[in-house]
């Protein structure tokens, strides 16, 4: 059956060759009337290798097999390309939008500038900070709750690109041509909050903008209250792991995810988001909201471990489920818990394959004073950490850590557990797609069948999280990989870039992590591609991936090669060199976990 899946893709793939001498112009990227704010855009395509194809009347270059990827500039609002083959024309609207707005010039405050965007609360006594964009040489103030706060104009204010700004190497910071009107203050205010009320309601902010004897006042979007200093607000997790970030945004990064049942004081709301007493921040409608005659804290005493099938399990009792984070460092697992109080005199940690020891020490202010906070130190025998768990059994945190895999001697990768997951999988879901159409979802699938006959042969377990074109969306995969606790989990990619990358230059190997415990696999594999197959190397990444992030093994993800690229994707398409891939990704994986015992 094997054979004959492999004949089949060196059939198609013959026929597909074939079929290129005849093929008519196809533009697979930008799609019609595009939008962007790059300034710049490559056209994807292919076409008939040996007639020319031109672009507004130059004749661009292409790969031997035809395809094409030049990049243009584009000026701002619409960009008109003509392309042509043959007796075939193409033409390709292109808006480009701009992001920078227009330095203001009459009295205004410039759209959506005012602060707060939307609804806040802050603890009394707490610094509230005010910003807006209004002209130059301006006077502006905000008035909140009778009080006056003057801002003042930023000399230079800098903005800063996207994430994805790294890929392209264009992430510098960019200086703002707007003015930028700052300032906080406290809000004195009467803080007997009566009856059953939670907060005192202050309402919007009112701005006032003088400009040339001329006066323009605005509210702001957002109202602003003031918690009750002393009835608490509580939260409680109620999804299984609480999304905790810095800050109220799904643009912050995540900080570790709060088990079912934390429970933690609010400090601070803005908009759907709630400041926890810790430090981080969750979305309200992952918690339930009480109120409480005093803030969640618990003392701890002992804790204890035991062995439970290929996980050691560690103990602490709490009287709260109280908020944590966890630190991975090399042979290190820092575990922290907040809001807690160490009374501890003993602990029951045996001697066991996995921990040489476990150190713990509650965290004390610089003024000696102490911060509700311990931490403990788990020092691995191993090199290698093979994942993590964490939940609450009523109010005992049960940290779990899973212990090396018992190999066998007759295969390299016997007793190992692989879980390869093909990315994307649906006609909703194709991924990049290659300058014929030809989509990533397809050579995913292809690759990771490949790969997984190669780790059969070497011994290992391989379960895939799709084998054919299943509607799979990021969280489904997660919860296989939750669900069957693998060794090793490895999600398969080709790539792209954003509309200001250069797709004719741009090529190579990438590899993904974003646990610690993924590190070693991430940059052992793909040193092991680029040197074994002679590819060029785009890097390696620390990315906060659906795909990268579980804890439960080392999770990685590679990103094979540039499907916008012309002649790497004719060598991505190529069914000879799938073969070597995956090939030299078993073979990888065989010496890096040969590095691991």
């Amino acid at each position: 059956m094997k054979h004959i899946l492999g004949l089949t893709t060196v059939i198609s793939w013959a026929l597909s060759s074939s079929i290129s001498a005849e093929q008519p112009l196809y533009i697979a990227y930008p799609p019609p009337d595009h939008k962007t704010t790059s300034d710049r855009i490559f056209l994807i395509g292919t076409a008939t290798p040996n007639e020319e194809v031109s672009i507004n009347g130059q004749v661009i270059s292409r790969s031997k097999a035809g395809h094409f990827a030049p990049t243009f500039p584009l000026q701002l609002g619409e960009n008109i390309f003509i392309l042509r083959h043959r007796d075939q024309k193409i033409k390709l609207n292109v808006t480009r939008i701009s992001t920078e707005p227009k330095p203001l010039e009459t009295l205004n405050f410039l759209k959506d500038s005012l602060t707060p965007a939307e609804n806040i609360a802050r603890l009394p006594g707490e610094l509230i900070c005010f910003s807006a964009i209004a002209p130059e040489k301006a006077t502006v103030s905000v008035k909140l709750a009778g009080q006056i706060i003057p801002l003042s104009p930023q000399s230079q204010t800098f903005e800063l690109p996207d994430n994805k700004a790294v890929l392209t190497e264009l992430n510098q910071p960019v200086k703002s041509n707007t003015v930028k009107y700052q300032g906080c203050g406290k809000i004195a205010v009467n803080l007997q909050i009566s009856g059953e009320k939670k907060q005192l309601d202050l309402g919007q902010p009112q701005y006032q903008l003088t400009l040339n004897n001329q006066t323009l006042t605005q509210a702001a979007p957002g109202e602003i209250s003031i918690l009750s200093p002393t009835q608490f607000e509580v939260a409680e997790v109620t999804v299984n792991e609480g999304t905790a970030r810095t800050g109220p945004s799904t643009d912050h990064s995540r900080l570790t995810p709060l088990p079912k049942g934390t429970r933690a004081r609010i400090i601070g709301r803005q908009g759907e988001f709630l400041h926890l007493d810790y430090g981080g921040w969750i979305k309200a409608n992952e918690t339930r909201i009480t109120t409480e005659p005093i803030p969640p804290n618990s003392m701890i005493r002992s804790a204890s471990s035991r062995q439970v099938g290929d996980w050691l399990e560690v103990y602490f009792p709490l009287q709260v489920p109280v908020p944590i984070t966890v630190k991975q460092e090399d042979q290190r697992f820092i575990l922290t818990l907040y809001n807690t109080t160490a009374q501890t005199d003993t602990i029951r940690f045996n001697d066991n394959p996995l921990i040489s020891r476990m150190d713990w020490q509650p965290i004390l202010s610089p003024q000696g004073e102490s911060q509700n906070v311990v931490q403990y130190t788990f020092h691995f025998k191993t090199k290698q950490q093979w994942g993590y768990k964490l939940r609450y059994d009523g109010t005992t945190l049960v940290l779990s850590l899973k212990t090396p895999p018992q190999l066998q001697s007759n295969l390299p990768l016997s007793g190992l557990n692989i879980l390869l997951d093909p990315g994307h999988g649906s006609e909703n879901d194709l991924g990049a797609k290659g300058p014929t159409g030809y989509p990533e979802k397809d050579v995913n699938l292809t690759v990771s069948k490949l790969l997984e006959a190669e780790l059969i042969k070497r011994g290992a377990s391989v379960l895939m999280t799709r084998k054919g074109d299943d509607d799979l969306y990021p969280q489904d995969r997660i919860k296989m990989i939750n669900e069957q606790e693998p060794d090793l989990s490895i999600s398969i990619h080709y790539n792209a870039l954003p509309d200001n990358g250069d797709a004719i230059k741009t090529k190579g190997v990438s590899t993904f992590w974003y646990n610690s415990q993924a590190h070693s696999l991430a940059v052992f594999l793909h040193n092991y591609l680029v040197t074994t197959l002679n590819r060029p190397s785009y890097g390696v990444f620390w990315n906060n991936l659906a795909l990268t992030r579980p804890t439960v093994a080392p999770s990685i993800l590679l990103e094979l090669g540039f499907m916008i690229n012309p002649e790497e994707f004719e060598w991505i398409i190529n069914p000879q060199e799938q073969q070597k891939l995956a090939i030299t990704l078993a073979d990888g994986i065989v010496e890096w976990v040969k590095l691991t015992q």
